[in-house]
């Protein structure tokens, strides 16, 4: 990774587009710093510190500290990625989103991201009024008239659309991945604070050296585990059947079909993650009374309650059987190989193939999703089973989503520089 990023400095066109992300991250971090007005920030980070194992604190390190802070990107990436998920399931279930995608070409593309903004936006509003709520029930606000509240919630809603603005510019004038790079920064920014928190357990008494030891060995093993299955794959071997055209012999060479154990990388994670905070929206909204019945419900949706773990779970296989469905088409695939003169040995043309391909892929998904789930989760259960851990346990998700974030860009950055590197046809 230093290797490909000190080759993409020496590269004049790469250089700008690493700087433009790096002044773009600049200003992302300034904007995680900056309170929004008329907010107890003090007696916001004690609150905070009460509910630092809840989905409250899940989505603080999410957002980079900038909730408990209450920053102008306390909402962070998760409007945009909650609107990205809600279109992308509509596209498949509405026919008209389905053609306008694949039959509008550069427009239909920039239709729908206009559509993600827009929705984005307004994810980000309703988010921004939640946390407004949640705020002003806790007595954090220092003002509670309509037009101080309207400021606050303005605000929080700018931020998000800022953010939105940002991630494009990085996808369009950086290195890519412009949400999943702001995403990536956030969490990072993190990393302090958590290494923090566990030295404070090892200090009073709260963890024992064994324990941090093992939350340390479990944290690079996962890094271990990810890098490995990111690279991980099964070939179907594909022949081509020769063919004379004129003088000449065309085919009969042998290849394969790449299919990746985690092809979908860490998107399912991403978006199960960003679903799961909902039930936090909404009780953010609703404020139910302690001891009621509300409140019983949404002690469910903490990040190290049981029925959390299972449903965030099942929603990364969900999720990761979606992507593979997004991105292969065993039939166009099957129909592409028969067209080019290509099969599968033992498989005839045609049906049979599709069958064959479908099949491969759904047991590869299946491996990948086991993959996510069992890294994901099992930091959430060993900050069940000890809660004075719950925050540290909250950093399983972040580490497959900053390792899973890294290894994508560094792909590209090499991709970039084998593009450059390339002195074509006729020199």
């Amino acid at each position: 990774m230093i290797e490909t990023l000190k080759n993409a400095w020496h590269v004049p066109d790469l250089r700008k587009k690493l700087t433009y992300t790096l002044w773009i991250l600049v200003i992302f971090r300034i904007g995680s710093s900056i309170p929004v007005p008329y907010i107890d920030t003090a007696a916001l980070a004690e609150y905070f510190d009460q509910v630092s194992t809840t989905m409250l604190g899940y989505m603080n390190v999410f957002s980079g500290g900038g909730l408990s802070r209450a920053t102008i990107f306390a909402m962070s990436v998760t409007p945009y990625i909650n609107a990205s998920i809600i279109l992308q399931l509509l596209t498949v279930a509405i026919p008209a989103l389905e053609r306008m995608v694949r039959e509008g070409g550069d427009e239909g593309r920039k239709k729908m991201t206009a559509i993600t903004r827009y929705l984005g936006v307004a994810l980000g509003l309703l988010q921004g009024y939640a946390y407004y709520v949640l705020l002003r029930s806790q007595g954090l606000v220092k003002y509670t008239d309509f037009w101080h509240g309207l400021v606050i919630v303005l605000t929080f809603t700018a931020g998000t659309a800022l953010i939105m603005w940002l991630g494009e510019h990085i996808t369009q004038n950086g290195v890519g991945n412009g949400i999943s790079i702001l995403l990536f920064a956030g969490i990072v920014s993190r990393g302090p604070a958590l290494a923090g928190t566990m030295y404070e357990l090892l200090k009073n008494g709260g963890a024992s050296i064994v324990v941090a030891a093992l939350t340390v060995i479990i944290g690079l093993a996962i890094i271990v585990f990810v890098v490995f299955i990111s690279d991980a794959e099964r070939r179907i071997p594909i022949q081509y059947a020769k063919r004379i055209v004129g003088r000449k012999q065309y085919g009969g060479q042998s290849t394969h079909l790449p299919i990746k154990v985690n092809a979908s990388g860490v998107m399912p994670i991403i978006f199960a993650a960003s679903i799961m905070s909902l039930p936090a929206t909404i009780e953010m909204m609703a404020n139910p009374k302690a001891g009621g019945l509300g409140e019983k419900i949404f002690a469910l949706f903490h990040s190290t309650n049981p029925f959390y773990i299972v449903l965030y779970v099942l929603l990364i296989f969900a999720f990761s059987y979606f992507y593979a469905t997004i991105q292969f088409n065993p039939i166009e695939i099957s129909n592409n190989l028969k067209k080019n003169g290509g099969f599968i040995p033992g498989f005839r043309p045609g049906r049979p193939t599709a069958e064959f391909i479908s099949k491969a892929l759904g047991k590869v998904t299946f491996m990948g999703a086991i993959f996510l789930s069992v890294v994901a989760a099992v930091p959430l259960i060993i900050g069940a089973f000890n809660s004075s851990l719950g925050n540290v346990a909250i950093g399983g998700t972040s580490v497959l989503i900053v390792v899973g974030v890294a290894l994508e860009t560094v792909r590209q950055i090499e991709s970039q520089l084998m593009m450059h590197n390339y002195k074509g046809f006729l020199e």
